[in-house]
C-alpha cells in the first residue's frame, strides 16, 4: 500500500519548455526536479507531474471551448488556508482561470469550494477544499 513516502506520478503534454516553467514554478510555485530537452519533472505539491514535449498544434483552443469532463487534475486541500493561499497567488500572479472560484453541492455534505486554472498546453488543474474532510476522497 502506498504511505506518505510514496508518490503520486502524472504525465501530461507540454509543448514550450520554457513556458511550462514559467507556469508551474514561477507562476503556481510548484519546485522544478528536472529539466530535460523534452520534458520537465515537476514537484507538484508533493506529488510528480511530468510535462512531456509534443509536437505543437497549429494553434490552442481559446478557453471558452475547453472541457473539463472527463480530463483534468489537481489537489484536494485538507487545509482551507492553503487553498486560500493559493487562490491569491494565482490571482496576483495572473495564472488564467477556466473557472473562479465557487462552491459546489451546496448544502450537502460534499460542498466545496474550487478553481480551475489552465497551463500553457490547455491542460486544465482543478484545486478543491472540502468543507468536511471525509469527502476528500
Amino acid at each position: 500500500m502506498r504511505d506518505s513516502r510514496d508518490v503520486f506520478h502524472l504525465a501530461i503534454p507540454a509543448y514550450d519548455v520554457d513556458a511550462t516553467i514559467d507556469f508551474y514554478v514561477t507562476k503556481l510555485g510548484c519546485k522544478l526536479a528536472r529539466r530535460y530537452d523534452d520534458r520537465v519533472t515537476l514537484d507538484f505539491f508533493g506529488d510528480q507531474v511530468v510535462c512531456h514535449l509534443g509536437p505543437a498544434p497549429e494553434s490552442l483552443p481559446a478557453i471558452s471551448e475547453l472541457k473539463m469532463y472527463p480530463r483534468h487534475f489537481g489537489v484536494t486541500f485538507r487545509d482551507g488556508a492553503d487553498f486560500d493561499a493559493l487562490y491569491a497567488l494565482a490571482k496576483a500572479r495572473h495564472i488564467p482561470f477556466y473557472a473562479d472560484l465557487a462552491e459546489r453541492f451546496h448544502g450537502l455534505v460534499e460542498v466545496h469550494r474550487t478553481f480551475v486554472l489552465v497551463d500553457p498546453a490547455n491542460n486544465l488543474l482543478e484545486f478543491k477544499h472540502y468543507h468536511d474532510h471525509r469527502m476528500m476522497y
